[in-house]
């Protein structure tokens, strides 16, 4: 009997639920579905319309051939604002969602910030990070693009962001470095670079002829057509550095636009053998890799013969 009479109080809990979980859809459909589904359409325009200014800006730094330091600056804007924008719209949707849904965000701000603070103190790392990224933005210490030197790690820059600097090496070796961790910038891509490469020659030759034959091969690749646009400075012979030996050391020295030795490098390389053979004018021989001879004792007995049967 209790049984049966607590079916129909039942079956009425039931039919509420069913009701209010009904109401409740049609809600969310009518009212909520639509303030979502436009919240993330303007996130999602925004977020065009920044990508837009971002290829723009890339397309831009890839016109500027004459001026390579504004192409990196480009390139490191660009970078900095699409991933800026990424968390700013993100942060904003996440806000407007939780006021679609009655959800009262400012407990969550104010708790965020508590923890925020509590994290704070055992990741200060982070902090200095991003305090490090602002000055080398402000400074304008390196931007995307450049080849610099940094913890002790060379490469190219190809992402920079508040927190960290990321660089690929010769090798294809990527890098992730902690802005925190940068203490000194070495850039390789300002103004101009100097190539300079350090030739041994034996002492046999005589060094005013080398001195002279040196700066006639360096001012040819100065005023090559290929490398016309490259050197921006006439060559520099400084004369003997070095002796080590019979190994004579003459340093040659070419000032040449930023990233460009390596070409002017080889060419000269291969000019000097061609123009040293031609003349008879032996390279330098490295001393650690030198054999001393001694001449025979004439007192010493003759060594004895092996036996052959």
């Amino acid at each position: 009997m209790l049984l049966l009479a607590m079916a129909p109080q039942d079956e009425r809990i039931v039919q509420t639920i069913e009701r209010d979980w009904h109401n409740d859809i049609i809600s969310f459909l009518q009212y909520k579905l639509p303030k979502i589904a436009v919240v993330l359409l303007v996130i999602f325009i925004l977020q065009r319309v920044v990508l837009f200014f971002v290829k723009k800006m890339r397309t831009r730094a890839d016109h500027q051939v004459a001026n390579f330091h504004r192409a990196a600056q480009l390139r490191t804007m660009a970078s900095i604002l699409r991933a800026t924008s990424i968390g700013v719209l993100g942060f904003i949707a996440f806000l407007q969602i939780l006021n679609i849904f009655d959800i009262p965000y400012q407990p969550i701000l104010a708790s965020a910030g508590i923890v925020g603070v509590g994290v704070g103190l055992g990741a200060q790392s982070i902090f200095k990070d991003m305090l490090n990224g602002i000055f080398i933005l402000i400074e304008d210490q390196y931007n995307v693009g450049e080849v610099v030197l940094l913890a002790g790690l060379k490469g190219t820059v190809e992402d920079l962001s508040l927190r960290r600097t990321t660089l690929r090496d010769s090798d294809g070796t990527l890098y992730i470095i902690p802005n925190s961790q940068i203490a000194t910038v070495s850039n390789l891509s300002r103004d101009y670079a100097v190539a300079t490469l350090q030739v041994s020659v034996d002492a046999s030759a005589n060094p005013d002829k080398v001195i002279a034959l040196l700066g006639k091969v360096a001012n040819d690749v100065r005023h090559d057509s290929v490398f016309k646009d490259i050197a921006i400075a006439d060559p520099v012979i400084l004369g003997v550095d070095k002796i080590e030996g019979r190994a004579v050391t003459y340093p040659v020295q070419i000032r040449v636009r930023a990233n460009q030795r390596d070409g002017v490098l080889r060419e000269l390389r291969r000019r000097i053998i061609l123009a040293f053979e031609k003349d008879g004018i032996p390279l330098g021989n490295d001393p650690a890799n030198m054999l001393i001879l001694r001449a025979p004792n004439p007192t010493a007995p003759p060594a004895q013969q092996p036996l052959t049967g």
